[in-house]
């Protein structure tokens, strides 16, 4: 299966689930989990139907220990059949190290507030774009068997804990920049759990209107226990790809606030039970949390669906399809 803004050419799948934990979620615990033990989750992942992971970051280890082994999960997560295996990077350095390990696609964050951008990137916006159209020319430098797609996520694309109100215009001019700067896809990620639903639907639409199919994935958190009302606003929106995060780990350590993504067990039962087909086994995929507890011992995960189990009756959204 391939994806291109959100788009999917794979007839038996409705949405994408795009798992962003590996990387998402572990870089805002303190503790490191073994590489290892990341491996093993990463491959019950897969194993449950997920088909894009992003893994890791390409960043300096001094700033996120929890991403130092970035060059050896890679390698082993691209080895995984079927699966496509993201990583990001926020400049060409890490690029350069992402594409020399093989993986598959680059995500490359670009914020929308100034102080966000400083503060994680330490980049303006623009800057931020520049650095795309580096990262274009060494995909495009690349062999074609080995080149790596480049999409860009726009951060704070709702609001921000550090500037407030980010404006809506703003943002659709910062994400025409950086599709003109290569970006194969640009979404747009509520990094801080600002989004709310009519804002959501509201702007998906418009960057579909400016973008195309350049219009890429929906990354929310679920700081103030709006994201599943904001998948189903960008449902209506026409948004295939979300991303999510097993356990609801995850955040941003440069964004005060910034706590978990949307939680991946219950963004897939969401799905299924709207009759979409993720493609996705929710018993196998919540005995992965296994894999989270043997490596980070106590750390706290959450999830409606893992607690309350499958309801009585339900039907995969293939089966409802095959009859």
């Amino acid at each position: 299966m391939t994806v291109h803004g959100g788009m999917m050419s794979d007839e038996s799948i409705d949405a994408v689930v795009s798992e962003v934990g590996p990387r998402d979620g572990l870089q805002n615990i303190a503790r490191v989990m073994p590489t290892a033990a990341k491996i093993r989750w990463i491959a019950a992942l897969a194993a449950a139907g997920l088909r894009e992971i992003e893994v890791g970051s390409f960043v300096s280890p001094k700033l996120l220990p929890q991403m130092g082994d970035a060059e050896e999960v890679v390698r082993a997560a691209v080895a995984i059949p079927a699966l496509t295996v993201l990583a990001l990077a926020p400049n060409l350095r890490g690029a350069e190290r992402a594409a020399r390990c093989g993986v598959h696609r680059i995500t490359m964050p670009v914020s929308a507030s100034r102080e966000h951008s400083m503060a994680n990137i330490h980049r303006t916006p623009e800057e931020a774009v520049e650095e795309v159209r580096k990262v274009r020319k060494l995909c495009d430098s690349r062999p074609a068997d080995g080149r790596p797609g480049l999409e860009v996520g726009i951060s704070t694309a709702f609001g921000c804990s550090l500037q407030g109100p980010v404006a809506e215009d703003w943002v659709m001019r910062l994400a025409v920049m950086a599709a003109e700067a290569g970006a194969e896809s640009v979404g747009l990620s509520d990094s801080t759990g600002y989004a709310n639903p009519a804002q959501v639907k509201r702007m998906f639409k418009q960057l579909q209107r400016e973008l195309g199919d350049k219009a890429g994935a929906a990354h929310f958190h679920n700081t103030r226990g709006q994201g599943l009302a904001n998948v189903v606003a960008a449902l209506d929106a026409g948004v295939k790809t979300f991303d999510a995060s097993q356990g609801g780990l995850g955040g941003c350590p440069y964004a005060p606030g910034a706590t978990g993504n949307i939680v991946t067990e219950d963004l897939v039962f969401l799905l299924e039970s709207m009759g979409l087909r993720t493609g996705i086994d929710i018993e196998r995929l919540i005995a992965a949390r296994a894999l989270i507890a043997e490596g980070l011992p106590g750390e706290r995960i959450y999830g409606n669906v893992p607690e309350a189990g499958l309801p009585k009756g339900f039907v995969y959204a293939r089966a409802a399809h095959a009859g």
